[in-house]
């Protein structure tokens, strides 16, 4: 659904409500007026007294009452004021007449959101864009008290994605003032016995009905063993066959932190250096330009840190299906970084899959790429560390004990989902295309936890090359840096080494707290299955340190949220088609970089092909009249929104992400 797709751009900032919170925080300095250039998390406050803080190399300004902050890019402004009034509407609509007198744009969508951060209340405003703007307009209301916080933010979708962590950074350091933060560094934490593990049972088994996630997978681990493995609900909807610790569930992005082990074996050996320029390793290797390409080093490959931006439709469309791991390493060629090395976190899983393609080249140079990272991986990761039913193959792993993909239709009905569309991670598979079940998930997180030693006492790992991967390269947000394919995360002062996975039907998370010896594993078969994931780390974070309950509420909040965004998307979509737009469509277009798509018709259904993908699609009237047509089959709910056009005598669709534009063309 599109909540998700915002969620995902925005670093959700609105539904990953477990930020971090720095104890540690000093005095906040009113803002002068006037332009001021602000060093990396330098603190900051509103004339009322609401703290933030400012990202390295944005601006400051005051306009009246107004704190409007800016990147270098003079396309994204974010605004804030403290306002008293009524309600959250009321104060929003204060905050757009101080901020843009004149502000007309209707509203799309008002959505609550769980108390956070000493916020009693939370309501997020979605604003209608037409995709031909290429904007995302949004605002917020907070209310501590009696006193509103409002953001707002008018951006293009460029630049909003590209400093989608310095905007993480400002909006989730936001604090009412006088807010005392919670404090669990220093603390015991509690061990994890019945009493904890019954708990933690009772949490997923709630937000399982609350966010129709049929069956989830998961794990604690405590002083470096297991404690409770196992599975609630099951593998699939209107099926008796239970999830169990063994049930395999696609791990999606988590694969990249077991791809970069293997990399980190491979510097123990000296096949590889972490700062080696990646054409040494692999001499084929380019991106854009020749200059970009010379600075890439093979630890930069995995860093979210290159500039590189999001480029997904390339696999997912015919062209990228049609790759290998070599035309997949190739198609960087086409590919060039939109922002400096190391200056914002963006993420790539084409850059990822590189890394663990070349790492298995390295390890077995006389094999096709493939089968060289399959090997590696099985020599190198799986089988030490006893991940006896872990795959990359699809076959192999939807042969027995398996967990089916799912999703809510627009009905708001749980359905079974399609398992095709992620048969396009196949040719980037170190980025994502790992099959594996909680039991054998948690046997890497002992590993991470016993820096590198297996429990037979023998060493995977250097202990040094392990921990270089959990070094940060960059912001993702507020207290959170982006290592090798691991999130370094502070919560309330203690640090959390995490990843989350996502791929369609298919949510994840794998969490260890170093410090305490102390991890976690949850896999879910639904595309609600991410606001589980992230409240599930909260909840843990509460019952080890007696944390403010708020993990329940979280899942109440979004549960809710879902609902209202699904109600919209569906008074907005025409289903089926409308008959006279699907009159007008070709049979077939062509689009250079991403291949051909064809639509047929199955009685009043438009329906949409492209090798694995296939969806029926809707018809939706944009706020300038142009009509877009939208997938809507599950796990694909408005992941794919063409805009109708013509060019040259010929009908068009357009197909954007944030930095991209894909123009087919009728055959």
């Amino acid at each position: 659904m599109r909540v998700q797709l915002l969620c995902l751009a925005l670093v959700l900032w609105i539904c990953s409500p477990t930020a971090a919170a720095d104890p540690t925080s000093a005095a906040a300095p009113s803002p002068a007026k006037g332009a001021q250039h602000r060093e990396a998390g330098t603190p900051a406050s509103t004339p009322a007294g609401t703290t933030f803080t400012i990202p390295d190399g944005w601006t400051m300004t005051m306009k009246g009452r107004v704190v409007v902050l800016s990147p270098a890019e003079p396309d994204l402004e974010y605004a804030l004021i403290d306002v008293e009034a009524k309600d959250a509407a009321a104060a929003v609509a204060a905050g757009w007449a101080d901020f843009a007198p004149g502000f007309k744009r209707p509203l799309r969508v008002s959505e609550p959101n769980p108390p956070l951060f000493g916020w009693e209340e939370r309501v997020f405003f979605d604003y209608e864009v037409s995709p031909n703007e290429k904007l995302v307009v949004h605002a917020y209301a907070w209310r501590a008290g009696k006193n509103w916080l409002v953001g707002m933010l008018q951006s293009s979708l460029a630049t909003e994605e590209k400093r989608a962590g310095p905007f993480s950074l400002v909006h989730f350091s936001e604090r009412p003032k006088g807010y005392r933060p919670e404090v669990f560094s220093g603390k015991p934490a509690h061990p994890i016995d019945a009493q904890m593990i019954a708990a933690m049972k009772q949490f997923v088994a709630s937000g399982m009905q609350q966010l129709q996630v049929p069956g989830v997978g998961f794990s604690l681990i405590d002083k470096g063993k297991i404690v409770y493995e196992g599975g609630l609900g099951v593998r699939e909807l209107g099926k008796p066959d239970p999830v169990d610790a063994d049930t395999l569930f696609m791990a999606a992005s988590n694969t990249k932190a077991l791809s970069t082990l293997m990399l980190a074996e491979l510097v123990d050996a000296k096949k590889l250096r972490w700062d080696e320029p990646v054409t040494e390793a692999y001499s084929s290797f380019k991106l854009g330009d020749a200059a970009t390409t010379r600075q890439v080093l093979i630890k930069q490959l995995v860093c979210a840190c290159t500039g590189m931006p999001r480029q997904d439709y390339d696999r997912k469309f015919a062209n990228g299906q049609r790759d290998t791991p070599a035309t997949a390493i190739e198609r960087l060629g086409t590919m060039q970084p939109t922002s400096k090395f190391g200056e914002v976190y963006q993420y790539s899983n084409p850059l990822a899959a590189a890394a663990g393609f070349i790492g298995g080249a390295v390890a077995f140079p006389d094999m096709e790429m493939g089968k060289a990272y399959d090997q590696a991986m099985q020599q190198m990761v799986f089988d030490p560390l006893g991940m006896t039913h872990s795959t990359f193959d699809f076959a192999k792993a939807m042969q027995g004990d398996y967990a089916r993909p799912h999703d809510v239709d627009l009905d708001g009905h749980l359905i079974v989902g399609q398992i095709s569309p992620n048969y396009t991670i196949i040719p980037l598979r170190p980025s994502g295309g790992l099959w594996t079940s909680a039991h054998d998930l948690s046997q890497y997180v002992m590993m991470e936890l016993a820096k590198g030693m297996l429990p037979n006492g023998q060493r995977l790992v250097s202990e040094k090359n392990l921990l270089q991967r959990r070094v940060p390269n960059v912001a993702a947000g507020e207290n959170i840096d982006y290592g090798m394919g691991l999130e370094i995360e502070t919560i309330a002062g203690v640090t959390v080494i995490h990843h989350g996975g996502s791929l369609e039907g298919y949510k994840s998370d794998m969490i260890w707290l170093p410090d305490y010896d102390v991890g976690a594993v949850i896999l879910t078969n639904s595309d609600a299955g991410s606001t589980l994931d992230r409240a599930f780390l909260r909840k843990l974070m509460e019952v080890l340190f007696d944390g403010r309950p708020e993990a329940e509420g979280q899942v109440k909040a979004v549960a809710a949220m879902n609902a209202i965004e699904r109600l919209q998307m569906r008074k907005e979509l025409q289903v089926p088609a409308d008959p006279v737009v699907a009159a007008k469509l070709a049979a077939q277009y062509d689009n250079e970089a991403l291949g051909a798509i064809t639509f047929t018709r199955d009685g009043k259904d438009v329906v949409l092909h492209d090798g694995y993908l296939q969806s029926t699609m809707a018809s939706r009237r944009n706020e300038d009249g142009s009509i877009s047509i939208v997938s809507i089959a599950p796990n694909m709910q408005g992941l794919f929104a063409f805009v109708i056009g013509e060019r040259d005598h010929k009908r068009t669709l357009t197909l954007r992400d944030a930095q991209h534009e894909y123009v087919f063309v009728e055959q």
